[in-house]
């Protein structure tokens, strides 16, 4: 069985930090599939009737987004390649909540940009970078070469 190349430190270092943000993802869809619109704190009416308005599908794809972005670090760290797709499905699941969120809610007019924005562009970045990380790790032969 061939190996491959040897990843450095900082590529554990990287998969770690990338596997405690993702478990952290699937806590707060959890807790959001437990507690509905009451996940994040004290929830306002717009907040529980944002959460009500939501169609069903919604979080399914928030389960794919947060279960399939674990699922894609776990991948990563057995240095196996399939986590290049599961980070890819986390990454369209993430565009696709977001993008749904914004387009059809007025949540960015009651809210505002500045308090509705910065946190779903980590999320959309870091989700972006995992796909990055995991295809450069690949071309590196630090995984997949199994």
């Amino acid at each position: 069985m061939t190996t491959g190349v040897k990843p450095p430190a900082w590529f554990w270092v990287v998969a770690l930090l990338l596997l405690a943000w993702n478990a952290m993802g699937v806590y707060a869809c959890v807790e959001q599939f437990r507690l509905g619109a009451e996940a994040m704190g004290p929830a306002t009416d717009y907040d529980r009737a944002l959460y009500a308005s939501m169609p069903v599908w919604y979080n399914y794809v928030y389960a794919v987004a947060t279960f399939g972005g674990l699922l894609a670090t776990l991948a990563l760290l057995l240095r196996e390649r399939r986590s290049i797709v599961l980070f890819w499905l986390s990454l369209i699941a993430v565009m696709v909540m977001f993008g749904y969120l914004f387009a059809t809610t007025d949540i960015i007019a009651h809210k505002g940009a500045s308090v509705v924005l910065p946190f779903p562009a980590v999320i959309a970045l870091i989700a972006l970078f995992s796909v990055w990380f995991a295809g450069m790790a690949a071309r590196k032969g630090w995984i997949g070469a199994r």
